[in-house]
């Protein structure tokens, strides 16, 4: 078999740490005003959502999940909520790459970027105005 002249012979698919280090960065890159809150919340990357999961969510496909907020949002939170868990942004790392894959005309940081916008909307209670003013995914 001839070598592989495509380069990627030795590319490896972008790992957790990889989606980390992209959503980090769309934290970091959040106006000022919402800054400092979001890098509160816990960030956790997975795979796949677990079955559990997808059950109570009613969901059949994993693939069709690529992210999901943890949490009480900041427009439901009353100071008698004792949170029994840090709040969480969860990011399912294969269905962000299979999406990613499935589209071929977004940088993985865009979709990163965008995920993880979409779950920092469940958190702060943006609209679809306030998430377009952030991220620019809908241009």
């Amino acid at each position: 078999m001839p070598p592989d002249q495509t380069g990627w012979e030795d590319i490896a698919a972008p790992d957790a740490e990889v989606i980390e280090a992209l959503a980090r960065a769309a934290l970091s890159a959040l106006p000022e005003a919402y800054r400092a809150a979001a890098q509160t919340l816990a960030l956790r990357v997975v795979d796949l959502a677990p079955d559990a999961l997808l059950d109570e969510m009613g969901i059949d496909d994993p693939y069709t999940l690529t992210g999901l907020y943890d949490g009480i949002p900041l427009t439901e939170a009353s100071v008698a909520d004792q949170p029994q868990q840090p709040q969480t942004i969860w990011l399912f790392r294969r269905a962000i790459l299979d999406e990613w894959v499935a589209r071929g005309d977004v940088t993985l940081a865009d979709l990163v970027t965008n995920v993880t916008v979409h779950e920092l909307a469940h958190h702060f209670g943006w609209s679809d105005a306030q998430i377009a003013q952030i991220d620019r995914w809908w241009e």
